[in-house]
């Protein structure tokens, strides 16, 4: 599967253009998740703001297949890049119904739940 994460405000506390301090289990997850995944990095983070943040993953123990690109090798002229990442999923503070953690992230990608999230877990209508 291929995850596309956020950086800012997902991965770290939101304080750009500094780097916040790490979610609670966000580099223990992203460690794990790398393991089977392919993980892209996904941020508006550019040049420099860029750089910091990788390294900053880097140093944590989590490496990127990508950096918001699609695929290592995909290249693009000076100022145009492909802002729509092909990805299975993203995990991004601005999601709809907001950052869920870490934590149910790990457990819903690893196909498990809490058994309080299953029970109280609200069914959409496309959903039996």
């Amino acid at each position: 599967m291929k995850i596309a994460v956020d950086f800012d405000g997902t991965i770290v506390e939101d304080k750009y253009p500094e780097i916040g301090k790490p979610q609670m289990f966000a580099f223990e997850t992203l460690r794990e998740l790398q393991k089977k995944h392919r993980l892209i990095l996904w941020t508006c983070r550019e040049g420099r703001l860029l750089k910091e943040a990788v390294e900053f993953c880097s140093i944590n123990g989590v490496s990127f297949y990508a950096v918001n690109k699609n695929f290592p090798e995909e290249a693009y002229e000076e100022g145009n890049f492909m802002r729509k990442i092909d990805a299975d999923m993203f995990i991004d503070d601005r999601n709809f119904g907001g950052f869920p953690g870490w934590s149910e992230i790990f457990q819903s990608v690893n196909g498990t739940m809490p058994e309080e999230k299953k029970s109280t877990k609200k069914k959409w209508f496309w959903q039996k």
